[in-house]
């Protein structure tokens, strides 16, 4: 039997401005949205790479200011594409020492962490 990898939940408060955050900041894909019906809360499915986020507007769904810790290749060029965007409200550094290798932490408008980490 297969067990696949977790997707985590994230709760998102304001849709324009997480979907902005994540396809237009941290250059994921918007794979998919869902509504049961028109004007009920959203819930998407974002990809880059191998990393896989659902986001939800659905109340009990994930809880604000939860932390994924995303393993990267190349932390250093990560924050370097991040940073050339001169985005308003974030300009992320590298903690050097972070718990799992160097890493850099980024906040989405709903308040949850992605530490980008770079495994030694």
């Amino acid at each position: 039997m297969r067990i696949g990898p977790p997707v985590p939940v994230l709760r998102m408060f304001d849709v324009d401005a997480t979907l902005d955050f994540y396809c237009g900041y941290l250059g994921f894909a918007n794979d998919w949205e869902h509504r049961f019906e028109p004007n009920f809360p959203l819930y998407v499915q974002v990809s880059r790479s191998e990393a896989v986020i659902h986001l939800s507007e659905h109340y009990g769904d994930g809880s604000p200011n939860t932390v994924l810790w995303i393993p990267v290749d190349d932390v250093a060029a990560l924050n370097a594409e991040l940073r050339a965007q001169q985005h308003g409200y974030s300009a992320p550094g590298i903690e050097p020492d972070g718990p799992g290798g160097p890493t850099m932490t980024v906040i989405d408008p709903s308040g949850n962490h992605l530490r980008f980490a770079q495994p030694e």
